[in-house]
Formats: structure tokens, C-alpha cells, sequence
């Protein structure tokens, strides 16, 4: 009877002395290229190493200059498209272009997208058909915002090859992959209810918050400031002395600083007095770590400062969908535009303005700015008369 056990193949010999590849242990030829190694297909499948050799040709001036080699778009798979979109935005995010979150919601993309076309798929064999199964198998399981949000990361994945170079005609998507309706849309949020606080409800929520949760909620509703803000808050950027806090907004880089309350002050100053050590070097800047010596800002849906904004609202039967830590923002915005002056509440939430008058304008007196975060206060302090 015939041995079923397979034998492991023997690796080749190099098949002249000058051959620039070698077989690689993990069954590929390979070559060292700017201290790393690339991979020219297998040597099982080419023994004599001719493809392999006839690929780095090909691919050698690119490599050696530092170069992604281009790619034939007759060839190009889903895989190769997700990993040279992943790489530009990863030279993105590193750059400070896009955020740590965009850059794992683009791989998480990426990986649906792989498992929804398989990851030999040709890109030019892609049909409107394809992307419009696609679209109803996500329709039911996420809702339209949710929906919208994923198309257009699909999308922006597949336009990146065409610009990109790497297919010859954009690629057709189909008249009905595209993001929901606005009608439904607004629909949707009219039917999850304001996503703001009542000054009623943040006082009860302010009242048992512990530290630092009860200082970034602080901040939230003098300043503005969101999650990510928060989290990534360097102590350099506030100066309790006087009372301010200026810090760009991580997201855009827009210029942004703000008055701080004398509640918001002593908030800030209790829970710097019981912050807890850095678990790492590079954190110890932030100006609220958490009890395990990390840093409040996560890139992903489970943020820390959510988690622990949704047991308080669930204390209290406030929790609905829309209505977190975020919320403290719209809630700002909300009410602190009822002082008419759009330029300061777009200074103190980091807001652009492509206005022309806001090209012109050089600076805004924080005597404005104490205007508007004053009437928030006072909005949040008063008990006892409407608002």
C-alpha cells in the first residue's frame, strides 16, 4: 500500500551561481531588497525559478529605488487592491492625515470586502451586479447610517484604483450602491429624538460621576470637546491658572481654545491629583489615563470614555440610541448658538469656515469667547427657570 503521507519537497538549488534569488524555508523565491525581503511565487510551482526571475526583472528598478512596484491591471485581485489602498492610508494616518479610528474602519472595510469577493477576485471582473448583492446583504444587518458610512468606504477603496493607476476604467458600481436616501435619512433621526441633553439631566449625571470621567464630561459641555478630544488631551494644552484650554482638534487641526468654568477647573485639578501612573513612556504627557495606565482615546467602536458615559445614562434611564458622550458636543452647539455669535461657538467647537470673512480674520478677543461659554453656564447652573 502506497505511503499517504505526503513528503516535504526539497528545496532547489539556486540553478546557476549568478541566480539573484534563493529559495526562501517558507517555499518562495525570494530576494533581500533595502533590508527586506520580497517573495517572487513558488519554488514548487517553478523549480527552475524562470517566472520568478522573469518577475524580479520586471519588478527590480521599482524595488530598488523604494518603489511599489506597479502592477499589471490585468492582474490586479482584491487582495493586491486592499493591501496598496491599506498601505497608502497607513503612510496617511502616520502622517497625521486621517485618524488612528478612520484607519481601522478602512481595515475593517477591506476585510468585508475581501471576504464579500474572495481575495483572487479580479477587480476588472467586478459587475454592478456584484456591488448591488452586496448592497442588500449589508442592508440587513446594518442601519442606513451605518450602510451609508460602509458604502462610501467601499467606494473610496475602489476609486483609489483607478486614481491610483492600477485599473484602466473606473470601476461601474451599479445605480444602487450608493448611501440611503436623505429623506430616510432624516427620517431616522427624527425618530431617535434630539441627541442633546437637558441642563436637568447633565446636573444628575455630574452629580455621581467619579474622576476622570466626571472632568472630561465637564469639558465636554464647556468646550465641546468629544471623546477623541478627551482622550488624547495633552496636559501642555491647559493652563488651569487662567482658566483656558487650547488644543486643535485631532480630527482636522483646526485652531481651537476655550474659557474654562471655574467647575470645570476643579473637575480638571481633582482628577489630575488622582491620575493614575502611565503604563508607557509615550503616554505620560495626556492629561487623564485610565486606572490600568492607559489612554482614555481608543480607535475602535468600544471607546472607554462611551463605555463608561453609557452606565451612567443607564443609571439614570436616559440611555437611547444617539445619545452618549458625544452628545455633550451637539449639546453645546445647540445651546451656545443662541448667543448669535456663530464665529466664537465655531472657534471654541474647531469648526472651519470657508467663508471669505473667515479668510480675512485674523484672531477673535476671548472677551467673545467668555460670552458664549458664560451663557452655557448659565443654561446648565440655573435650576428652577426655563430656559
Amino acid at each position: 500500500m502506497a505511503n499517504s503521507t505526503r513528503t516535504k519537497q526539497k528545496k532547489p538549488a539556486k540553478p546557476r551561481p549568478d541566480f539573484p534569488l534563493f529559495p526562501h524555508a517558507n517555499g518562495r523565491w525570494a530576494k533581500k531588497v533595502r533590508g527586506k525581503f520580497v517573495y517572487f511565487g513558488k519554488w514548487a510551482d517553478d523549480p527552475k525559478g524562470k517566472a520568478a526571475l522573469d518577475l524580479w526583472l520586471d519588478q527590480r528598478d521599482d524595488l530598488l529605488a523604494g518603489r511599489t512596484p506597479r502592477v499589471d491591471a490585468d492582474d490586479l485581485t482584491i487582495r493586491d487592491l486592499c493591501n496598496r489602498f491599506l498601505t497608502a492610508k497607513e503612510t496617511q494616518r502616520d502622517a497625521g492625515d486621517i485618524t488612528p479610528r478612520t484607519f481601522a474602519d478602512y481595515l475593517a472595510t477591506c476585510k468585508l470586502i475581501v471576504e464579500s469577493f474572495g481575495k483572487n477576485r479580479l477587480v476588472d471582473d467586478l459587475v454592478a451586479d456584484d456591488f448591488e448583492q452586496l448592497w442588500a446583504a449589508l442592508a440587513k444587518t446594518r442601519n442606513p447610517n451605518t450602510l451609508g458610512n460602509e458604502v462610501q468606504r467601499i467606494r473610496t477603496t475602489f476609486k483609489y484604483a483607478y486614481d491610483a493607476g492600477v485599473v484602466e476604467h473606473p470601476i461601474r458600481f451599479g445605480p444602487t450602491f450608493k448611501r440611503p436616501a436623505k429623506h430616510i435619512l432624516r427620517a431616522i433621526r427624527q425618530k431617535k429624538g434630539p441627541r442633546m441633553f437637558e441642563a436637568q439631566e447633565l446636573r444628575r449625571i455630574i452629580d455621581v460621576a467619579d474622576q476622570p470621567l466626571k472632568a472630561m464630561i465637564m469639558l465636554g459641555i464647556n468646550a465641546g470637546f468629544g471623546n477623541a478630544d478627551c482622550g488624547t488631551l495633552p496636559m501642555s494644552a491647559l493652563d488651569l491658572d487662567n482658566g483656558l484650554v487650547d488644543y486643535p482638534r485631532p480630527k482636522t487641526a483646526v485652531e481651537r481654545r476655550c474659557p474654562l468654568w471655574p467647575e470645570t477647573i476643579e473637575a480638571i485639578r481633582e482628577a489630575m491629583g488622582s491620575r493614575p501612573k502611565a503604563k508607557l513612556h509615550e503616554h505620560t504627557h495626556l492629561a487623564f489615563i485610565t486606572k490600568y495606565g492607559l489612554p482614555w482615546a481608543k480607535a475602535t467602536s468600544d471607546n472607554p470614555i462611551s463605555q463608561e458615559m453609557r452606565k451612567l445614562l443607564d443609571k439614570f434611564k436616559l440611555h437611547r440610541p444617539g445619545l452618549g458622550f458625544y452628545a455633550l458636543r451637539h449639546t453645546f452647539e445647540t445651546i451656545a448658538g443662541e448667543t448669535r455669535d456663530q464665529v466664537a461657538v465655531n472657534h471654541i467647537m474647531g469648526h472651519t469656515d470657508a467663508s471669505m470673512s473667515a479668510h480675512y480674520r485674523e484672531r477673535i478677543s476671548d472677551q467673545r469667547l467668555v460670552g458664549v461659554v458664560t451663557f452655557v453656564r448659565a443654561w446648565l447652573f440655573t435650576k428652577g427657570k426655563k430656559q
